[in-house]
């Protein structure tokens, strides 16, 4: 597979964070190669310091072309509420992004994938934090368990629909910028 090279997008201030529900995991922080260069909590790196940390982003895409997304609950300390990437999160201390595109997507909505195909690494950034962000890919036509503590709703939707949608504010900004730049042609 190609590699692509990593860039860097940022976002005005249009994120929302709950702060109330700050848990204490700890992250890799990593260079912009992703080399892992230290470790700080997870308000650390949400509280606007910028600490470079990353993330996975797996998009489910059902054989109809039809794409799931996912509701993020409203205990989520950035953008709650919000419709999301099917299956996203942090890569815990110690993981791989292609580990924890599997726990994520196992954790979030209760099915065990195997072999997404990775599309590229790319750095987003908001007011409140940097990401460096492995991006995945996979078609999948079996069922999803959604995990009503880390998801609040989920659905298949059209590329017409999120095209429509796009700009409504009802996306996160890290689903926003992974369509426009993997998906929207």
């Amino acid at each position: 597979m190609k590699k692509r090279r990593s860039y860097t997008h940022s976002f005005p201030k249009a994120c929302s964070i709950n702060k109330n529900s700050m848990k204490e995991e700890i992250f890799p922080l990593v260079d912009e190669e992703g080399n892992v260069i230290g470790r700080a909590s997870r308000s650390k790196c949400h509280d606007g310091s910028k600490l470079l940390h990353p993330v996975v982003h797996l998009h489910i895409f059902n054989s109809s072309g039809d794409l799931f997304l996912q509701k993020r609950s409203l205990t989520k300390d950035v953008q709650p509420g919000k419709w999301d990437t099917s299956s996203a999160g942090h890569i815990d201390y110690g993981e791989t992004a292609d580990i924890a595109v599997l726990r994520e997507a196992s954790e979030e909505l209760g099915i065990r994938v195997s072999n997404p195909e990775f599309l590229e690494k790319y750095i987003i950034e908001n007011e409140v934090e940097r990401e460096l962000s492995y991006v995945y890919r996979i078609i999948y036509d079996g069922q999803i368990q959604i995990d009503h503590d880390e998801v609040s709703d989920g659905r298949f939707w059209t590329l017409e629909e999120i095209r429509e949608n796009l700009d409504s504010g009802i996306f996160t900004m890290n689903f926003v910028s992974d369509f426009r730049r993997f998906f929207e042609n």
